[in-house]
């Protein structure tokens, strides 16, 4: 599938998917995205505290990279897991421009051994940060009570209906410690079905530029 590097309304940049119309991150705003969904809306409900977080759909690096650098503003310790079946190749992380947007040059080789490490290997980028990439599809993942957070970004459910199913969503709540939160950019109702359906309780926020509702849910 043909996939294309473009600049998205903030200045940062996405991979286009031309065939199915479908980016990796909001063509309003990438980063803009990351920090309003992922951040603002999750992360930001465990202050100063350990914290494990699954991501679904690990893609660029954009989410694990803002999460490293807010994990040094709120003194927290991070274990990430993200999780791709298609990564990304080394020219796309190359164009990537989430280090200069994100005056974070400094950390510059923090991004890029994100993406150079290798698959199944916790990799410690920080003695505050460890993070472990699996190559696998999200009907495989079987972790139980591991997490604190999961970020669901995966591809919207009009080009990839199968990734936001009652099996999947049965996944995430197994894979959440109690207590846990899941956060993503969908709003659609079929999806705060499949969540309910599994036993999550969900709510509606504002979402993030250019997208008018956002789904949070809570494992209780």
């Amino acid at each position: 599938m043909k996939r294309e590097i473009i600049q998205t309304l903030d200045g940062s940049t996405t991979i286009h998917l031309p065939e199915w119309d479908e980016c990796y991150h909001s063509k309003h705003g990438a980063i803009q995205e990351a920090e309003h969904v992922f951040i603002k809306n999750g992360l930001a409900l465990f202050p100063n505290t350990n914290v494990s977080i699954l991501e679904i759909g690990f893609g660029t690096g954009l989410n694990s990279f803002i999460t490293f650098l807010e994990s040094i503003k709120r003194s927290q310790t991070i274990n990430y897991v993200g999780v791709e079946a298609y990564p990304v190749s080394a020219l796309e992380v190359l164009a990537m421009n989430y280090v200069a947007e994100l005056d974070a040059e400094q950390h510059k080789a923090i991004f890029e051994t994100m993406h150079t490490s290798n698959w199944e290997e916790k990799i410690i980028l920080a003695p505050h940060f460890e993070i472990t990439k699996r190559k696998k599809f999200f009907e495989q993942i079987e972790d139980v009570d591991a997490f604190d957070l999961i970020y669901f970004d995966a591809f919207g459910y009009r080009v990839q209906p199968d990734l936001w199913s009652t099996e999947i969503f049965e996944r995430m709540y197994k894979a959440l410690k109690e207590e846990g939160v899941l956060v993503t950019y969908a709003a659609r109702g079929v999806v705060k079905r499949s969540m309910i359906e599994v036993g999550f309780t969900v709510e509606k926020l504002a979402g993030p530029p250019g997208k008018r509702e956002m789904f949070r849910a809570f494992k209780k």
